[in-house]
C-alpha cells in the first residue's frame, strides 16, 4: 500500500489535475471519496474564494473566509474545513476505491484536518492521494513515512498509480 501524492509547479494546478481526475476516475465507476478544491476569481485586488467539493457528488462548501483588506494571515475556515472532513469520514465508512484529498496542509502537518482520515483509509487498504506543496513535504514525509510514493503531476501518471495500487491490493 503507498499513500501517493502529487505537486504541481503552477498556483492552482494541483487542484485542477486532482478535481478533472476525480471527474474522469468517477465517470469509469469507480467510487472516489475525499475532497477537490475549486477556486473562484475575486478580482486583482482580493485573493481567490477557496472552496472544496465533497466527492462523490457535494455538498460543496467554502473554507476560506474573508478578512478584510490588507490583513495577513490564514484564511482557511477550520470550522469548514472539519465539517469536510465528517463527511467524508462518513463516506470512508461505506468503502471507496479512492479517498483523494486535495492538499496535506498545515492542519494535517499539525495533526488535524484530513490526516486521521488519510491514516484510517490506508489501514483500510484503500488508495490514497493527496495534493501536496514543497512546504508540506517534510511534515507529510514524516507522517507517511515508507508508505508515501511521489507520483507526476500528469493525469496519465496518477491514473497508472492508481491502477498499480489498486491490483496489490487486490492481489
Amino acid at each position: 500500500m503507498s499513500i501517493g501524492y502529487t505537486m504541481a509547479g503552477k498556483r492552482g494546478g494541483t487542484d485542477l489535475l486532482l478535481a478533472g481526475l476525480a471527474e474522469r476516475l468517477a465517470a469509469t465507476g469507480l467510487k472516489v471519496i475525499g475532497v477537490v478544491q475549486i477556486n473562484s476569481d475575486c478580482g486583482p485586488d482580493r485573493p481567490c474564494d477557496m472552496d472544496v467539493r465533497v466527492l462523490p457528488a457535494g455538498p460543496d462548501l467554502r473554507i476560506s473566509q474573508s478578512l478584510g483588506p490588507g490583513a495577513r494571515g490564514c484564511r482557511l475556515d477550520p470550522e469548514a474545513l472539519e465539517t469536510a472532513v465528517g463527511l467524508v469520514q462518513a463516506a470512508l465508512d461505506e468503502g471507496a476505491d479512492l479517498l483523494l484529498v486535495n492538499k496535506f496542509g498545515k492542519h494535517e502537518c499539525e495533526g488535524r484536518g484530513f490526516r486521521p482520515v488519510i491514516g484510517e483509509a490506508a489501514a483500510l487498504g484503500i488508495p490514497v492521494l493527496v495534493g501536496l506543496n514543497p512546504t508540506n513535504l517534510p511534515a507529510f514525509l514524516d507522517f507517511a513515512g515508507d508508505l508515501a510514493e511521489e507520483v507526476a503531476p500528469d493525469e496519465a501518471a496518477l491514473t497508472n498509480w492508481l491502477a498499480r495500487t489498486r491490483a496489490a491490493v487486490l492481489a
